[in-house]
């Protein structure tokens, strides 16, 4: 009860933030071009110089820069986690997963079949973004000023990105937010390595669990103390700086992202039952419209979980005890909601940073995503916060990327709503497919 009381009041904040963010942002935008028509430039510079000035560039003090400040500690605090985060959290995802206990066939099929929905989500949602892309509606009119951040993303064998998974150095990987798929490649092998050793890894087990504790602790007061001021700050300086030009394209990711969202529902599930298991889908489909629905409602998967088993177990005939462990490994491990709003924020923030998203881009996105998110841990926003390490990945560091990933970050709660729907569903499509292979599904109740 006391953590839906705190997730209630992030999200107020965070609505507060987004809403205080642009009706401000517009008024110093109105005020900006007023003082601009009339003459009265220096009054315009006074105050950005006090709020908006970027500090970094400049020679000596020529502006306190409160709202970039503020932003900057924000984004910089997300970087500061980044690297911990992916190490803790992806060992223990592979630790959880493949702890002697619960290997067998139950957990393999479990794992191919979340891997095989991961993979149609994520090319999937990549094909929309991209057709989105390509009809300009991500574009940006870049301000003159700025347009010569804008950076392109040079062409590359996309095979030399497998040798560069590997990193010589460890400590060297482990320095720079720049080589983020070599720490996936680095946590993926001491979480088999941890596994393998069995009991005798338990004291490195347990100071990887302490160390996940702490970078969570602080996320979750970056997330919930800092954020909301932060992104205020953010939002208000974009529309104050750089005007309106981010307002459409900002738009048009949260509905993209919320159509994508709903059409994979309507499709990749279905179409997977139907595929595997030949069962008519439309049961399951009315069935777990609920689920959606309150995942939708709660914006918790956590918060969902006992209407999913009730509902797999008692409605699409699922087993108590198949289903006690496909769900809750699903709740952990299986955000392909997530990956699909990573593609398309990816290519919404770098298509409008002036930076070319092409196929082989996308393509490197979904591993990273994919990767990133099986181990997206518990905190508020979680999967938006992992754009982020998506986006040090391929390199998007430019200001122009960090202001369209603000604008992600702040305008996540609708276009969440339809993620976490994609989340739940998946987790009740698969324990029906694990069940029907497993050869104890009801196909009387789940035909009912």
């Amino acid at each position: 009860m006391e953590n839906k009381k705190k997730e209630a009041s992030i999200v107020k904040k965070m609505i507060l933030a987004v809403a205080g963010g642009f009706i401000i942002g517009f008024v110093c935008l109105f005020l900006r071009e007023f003082l601009n028509g009339n003459g009265n430039e220096g009054v315009w510079d006074v105050i950005e110089a006090i709020f908006f000035q970027d500090i970094t560039a400049t020679q000596g003090i020529e502006g306190l820069g409160i709202f970039y400040i503020i932003g900057q500690l924000f984004m910089r605090g997300l970087q500061m986690a980044i690297v911990p985060l992916v190490i803790t959290s992806l060992i223990r995802a592979l630790c959880s997963l493949a702890n002697p206990e619960q290997l067998g066939r139950i957990a393999g099929k479990t794992f191919i079949t979340y891997c095989g929905f991961y993979v149609v989500a994520a090319a999937l949602a990549g094909a929309g973004a991209y057709f989105v892309k390509s009809m300009g509606w991500f574009d940006v009119n870049l301000p003159g000023e700025m347009a010569t951040e804008a950076v392109t993303m040079e062409g590359y064998n996309p095979l030399v990105t497998v040798v560069n998974a590997v990193p010589s150095n460890i400590f060297a990987a482990f320095s720079t937010n720049n080589t983020i798929l070599s720490v996936v490649v680095v946590a993926i092998v001491m979480g088999l390595c941890i596994t393998a050793m069995g009991e005798q890894a338990d004291p490195l087990k347990k100071v990887i669990d302490n160390l996940n504790d702490v970078v969570q602790m602080f996320l979750n007061f970056l997330i919930n103390k800092i954020a909301p001021v932060a992104i205020f700050c953010m939002i208000t300086r974009t529309l104050a700086v750089y005007g309106v030009e981010y307002i459409g394209p900002t738009m048009v990711w949260i509905v993209t992202t919320i159509v994508v969202s709903l059409v994979l529902v309507a499709t990749i599930y279905p179409a997977g039952i139907f595929l595997v298991t030949g069962l008519n889908p439309v049961p399951f489909l009315k069935k777990s419209f609920k689920i959606g629905l309150f995942a939708a409602a709660t914006n918790s998967s956590a918060a969902t979980l006992p209407l999913n088993t009730k509902t797999c177990t008692e409605e699409l005939g699922c087993s108590g005890e198949i289903s006690s462990f496909v769900l809750p490994t699903g709740m952990t491990i299986n955000m392909n909601g997530t990956t699909a709003m990573h593609m398309i924020a990816i290519t919404f923030i770098g298509t409008a940073a002036g930076i070319d998203v092409t196929p082989a881009t996308l393509a490197t996105a979904a591993f990273l995503s994919i990767c990133t998110a099986v181990g997206t841990p518990a905190i508020p926003v979680a999967g938006t916060t992992m754009v982020y390490v998506v986006m040090s990945g391929l390199g998007m560091s430019s200001e122009l990327c960090m202001i369209g990933y603000s604008l992600v970050l702040a305008m996540n709660y609708l276009p969440g709503m339809a993620v976490i729907t994609l989340n739940v569903i998946g987790d009740a499509a698969a324990n029906v497919i694990v069940n029907f292979k497993e050869g104890v599904l009801d196909k009387d109740i789940y035909n009912k």
